[in-house]
């Protein structure tokens, strides 16, 4: 039976197809338009899952959308009614997509395909998305169940149990009371962009201190013991304003919001220390409470919040729970995922075997492309490119670029579902660099130098530099651990003279360049069982340097999409400063190629048209 699930119209619109209970394939829109968060129907994602399960839509048995478009229109309405005339505005920027499309989501799935698909559309709540997509692909026989975004049509975070092949939602909370968008309102107001700037806030939070966490908790929410909370919405006008903050919030933080693009001070790291305190006050009293309510000693997570690593990792460290999963794509995208899940397992009734490993198969659900593929495109655009016929000399020539400093683009396999690029659609470095972060930031991602990137360690050997549990991976780069004193450096300056983005200046430990400035690091564990190739080519780096840990960032600029074919994959590369591009068994070098040169991000963002 193959049932495709689909999300749209808000943010990351994505597809995916379950057959007979197993993930064939899912994807996102953008990384197919090239458009970062696109919210359009996404017709390019449900072309690439119906190729991929080689399924025309007449054969598809279920088609199911992961909110329920009316339940949500219920909720406008009466936040536009129940402010008028304040929201008037809201009301007539609102209206037209919903009467155009929104409220027509069966003749718009129509319309994408062709009329061919005859069966009925199923609609699932929001938030049952978000649970199914935490608590069916997790390796659990049963566990708690956690979500926390934004807003699906009414709730904004619920809490629940799964057993086997079925899941209960048993308390949930409303608009407009709303982590996701609390987070999302702190984003705007220094200066990021929201839905897309809250990974950049959490970021910037170490940087800072948390003067600002007693005058969040005593003035803006009611922050209760089982999580739950009550904003003051007199800081908050997003029922009836298109800003997130109001001028009263502005009074508060001493302040307008920081200008996109304008520099960096003190306050705004103060604030994000502060707000990211708070979110994970909020995240482990909730799972706290969900422990006490289901008593289960497994915890899943999905929603927009649930991709706050920060606070994953101290629900893992502090909470309760035995062990944690996180779905990889949390957020809306995830949705999908969740929904053909649900159809199979909660609505038919089907059979949920569990074998102790996660049915995500990697997150790795995306396009692959073939060696002829790849070459050729490299043959049309004259690129010149070293090809190895077996796979252990590439993997000793690419281990030792990256010993030598040279930053890699590497491509392999099936692209990732989700935020994260975990291997397949990678920039990879050295990271024992002192200077890779800001090589990486400046020459290659054109982003800010704050920002950190994750290391990718060997499963085996992630202890020897970070603090996990003995049975805890990290393969979707969702937890935050602690760096181990054994790999930390001795201070050569007092910690009272490192302040702001003069933190950046002192090497901490013996792999600077994925160490963060309070020694904490977004991990990524890499096994010989889901990513063979990049397991493979860390053990032949670590024999060579004795050092287990490599640099991954996703492999795109600020801006853009991950990249999803060699096409894009050669355009990043030729765009920016990478030193080479590995497409599966091919190589290129930049000075190699015709027209290589130094690039800046403005001629970047002319040449593709990047916001």
């Amino acid at each position: 039976m193959n049932i495709l699930g689909i999300s749209a119209f808000y943010h990351d619109s994505a597809a995916a197809l379950v057959r007979d209970g197993e993930i064939i394939a899912a994807a996102q829109e953008e990384r197919f338009t090239r458009k970062k968060h696109d919210s359009q129907f996404p017709s390019n994602a449900v072309a690439y899952c119906l190729q991929e399960a080689d399924l025309t839509a007449e054969k598809l048995d279920h088609v199911v959308f992961y909110e329920k478009p009316l339940l949500k229109f219920e909720r406008l309405l009466e936040t536009y009614i129940g402010y008028a005339p304040r929201g008037f505005g809201q009301f007539l920027m609102g209206m037209p997509l919903w009467l155009r499309h929104k409220l027509h989501l069966p003749r718009e799935m129509d319309r994408s395909f062709h009329k061919k698909y005859g069966g009925n559309y199923v609609f699932v709540e929001h938030h049952e998305s978000h649970a199914s997509s935490a608590f069916f692909p997790s390796p659990f026989d049963e566990a708690a169940i956690l979500t926390l975004d934004g807003v699906g049509e009414w709730a904004t975070g619920s809490l629940g149990v799964g057993r086997g092949n079925r899941i209960e939602l048993m308390q949930v909370m409303h608009f407009p009371h709303s982590l996701g968008l609390l987070y999302s309102a702190f984003t705007y107001f220094t200066g990021f962009r929201v839905n897309s700037g809250e990974y950049k806030m959490m970021g910037l939070a170490p940087y800072g201190e948390p003067k600002y966490y007693c005058l969040i908790m005593d003035k803006l929410l009611d922050l209760k013991e089982d999580g739950s909370f009550r904003l003051d919405l007199s800081y908050f006008p997003w029922c009836h304003k298109t800003v997130m903050v109001s001028k009263k919030f502005e009074r508060l933080f001493g302040g307008a919001p920081r200008k996109p693009e304008s520099p960096l001070t003190q306050r705004e790291m103060d604030i994000a220390a502060s707000i990211q305190a708070v979110t994970e006050e909020i995240m482990l009293r909730a799972a706290r409470h969900v422990h006490r309510l289901t008593g289960m000693k497994n915890l899943t997570l999905a929603g927009g919040v649930a991709l706050n690593c920060v606070g994953n990792g101290r629900v893992l460290r502090e909470g309760p729970f035995d062990s944690i999963w996180i779905q990889p794509a949390a957020g809306d995208a995830g949705g999908a995922l969740g929904a053909a899940l649900f159809v199979w397992y909660q609505l038919l009734d089907n059979e949920r075997k569990v074998d102790g490993a996660d049915k995500q198969q990697a997150s790795l659900l995306g396009p692959a492309y073939s060696q002829e593929q790849i070459q050729q495109f490299l043959d049309s655009v004259n690129a010149k490119y070293h090809t190895f016929e077996g796979e252990q000399q590439l993997l000793d020539k690419v281990a030792d670029l990256i010993s030598e400093g040279s930053v890699v683009g590497w491509f392999h396999g099936r692209m990732e579902f989700g935020p994260r690029a975990l291997g397949s659609r990678s920039i990879i470095g050295d990271a024992r660099s002192e200077v890779m972060q800001s090589i990486m930031n400046r020459k290659i991602k054109f982003r800010e130098s704050f920002r950190p990137f994750a290391p990718c360690v060997l499963r085996e050997k992630v202890q020897d530099y970070f603090d996990m549990h003995d049975d805890q991976d990290s393969p979707y780069m969702l937890l935050v651990a602690c760096l181990k004193e054994a790999a930390r450096l001795p201070q050569q300056a007092p910690p009272e003279s490192q302040k702001g983005l003069d933190k950046l200046k002192v090497k901490r430990s013996v792999v600077p360049a994925v160490t963060h400035v309070d020694y904490s690091a977004r991990i990524q564990t890499v096994d010989a069982e889901r990513h063979p190739r990049l397991h493979r080519l860390i053990r032949r780096f670590n024999d060579k340097t004795g050092c287990p840990v490599i640099i991954n960032t996703s492999f795109n600029v600020r801006g853009e999409p991950i990249v999803c074919s060699p096409e894009h994959a050669y355009r990043c590369f030729m765009g920016t400063n990478m030193d080479v591009l590995v497409l599966e068994d091919q190589l290129l070098y930049k000075k190699e190629q015709p027209d290589a040169k130094q690039h800046a991000m403005d001629e970047y963002r002319a040449q593709y048209e990047l916001d």
